[in-house]
């Protein structure tokens, strides 16, 4: 296929890296100088467009979002797929992909999931909103740069799943931290904590996959300095896009509020910042009950 792909950063970058290992041909544009193996830069969203059989977005935010989509729908050619996978609020994806639908072309939200490793090793997850015929059309394309795809209805239901899902990530992360915090002042071994934990009814992927406990469980970041997998900025950025669409939804949901209020102090009056959001760790260490 011939791909333009618009948002070079720490995920698309290696995410258009791998389509063109693969053999595509891609074609990218960010507004940082970037180089990257196999992929042919042009000078604007549109030139990097033009021509497309897809289009691919990764991007920061809904605004920046609408704003590509105002470039790149007019130059793209008919029966193109515009796949956005950037984490957006859900009502900027369904007014883009109205936008597309009405130039008479297919449109996707594709969050992901798994982070710049997952982007790196082509082992991304994908949750996906759109029409059938685009999600069709790219399939194999999901399967080059992640190894699930999940089709979840209509167009913005695929960032409903992104945010539902790091919505209860955020939460039990918390609690997992807090949990260690509580373990270590009652004089319970890190060790044991996990060995107990990870195989009865607190199983949880905080736990298991991505212990925020330096030297237990699987290699993460907190065996790294907290170094980010998974930025505590970007937890505290989706955590606010699902209170966002809480109160658009009328739905009531405590806990995440909680934890987006937790990891606002934490990022923005803390330490936090620039670190990853398992670093709620050594914060509960230092603190005490208050």
């Amino acid at each position: 296929m011939k791909i333009g792909f618009i948002g070079l950063g720490n995920m698309g970058a290696p995410m258009a890296a791998n389509l063109a290992k693969a053999g595509h041909e891609v074609t990218g544009f960010d507004m940082a100088k970037v180089a990257i193996d196999g992929v042919e830069m042009a000078a604007s969203a549109e030139a990097a467009a033009k021509g497309r059989d897809v289009v691919i977005t990764m991007l920061p935010n809904g605004a920046i979002l609408r704003a590509v989509a105002n470039q790149v729908i007019p130059v793209m050619q008919a029966n193109a797929v515009l796949l956005d996978c950037s984490t957006v609020d859900v009502e900027s994806a369904r007014d883009v992909a109205a936008q597309a639908h009405a130039a008479g072309f297919s449109a996707l939200d594709a969050p992901v999931s798994g982070g710049v490793g997952g982007a790196t090793g082509g082992t991304l997850t994908f949750m996906v909103g759109g029409d059938d015929a685009g999600f069709n059309t790219v399939s194999e394309l999901f399967d080059i740069m992640g190894q699930k795809a999940v089709h979840c209805g209509p167009s913005g239901n695929g960032q409903a799943a992104k945010i539902c899902n790091n919505m209860i990530l955020g939460a039990t992360m918390i609690v997992t931290c807090e949990a260690f915090a509580l373990a270590d002042k009652l004089g319970l071994d890190r060790q044991a904590m996990f060995d107990v934990v990870s195989t009865s009814s607190g199983y949880s992927w905080s736990m298991n996959a991505y212990c925020p406990a330096p030297g237990i469980g699987p290699k993460s970041p907190a065996d790294n300095g907290y170094q980010p997998g998974f930025a505590a900025d970007l937890m505290l950025k989706d955590l606010r896009l699902a209170q966002q669409a809480a109160k658009a939804a009328d739905a009531d949901t405590p806990l995440g509020r909680a934890a987006c209020a937790l990891y606002a102090q934490f990022v923005e009056e803390e330490d936090g910042k620039g670190r990853d959001f398992s670093a709620m760790l050594p914060r509960f260490e230092k603190r005490g009950r208050g």
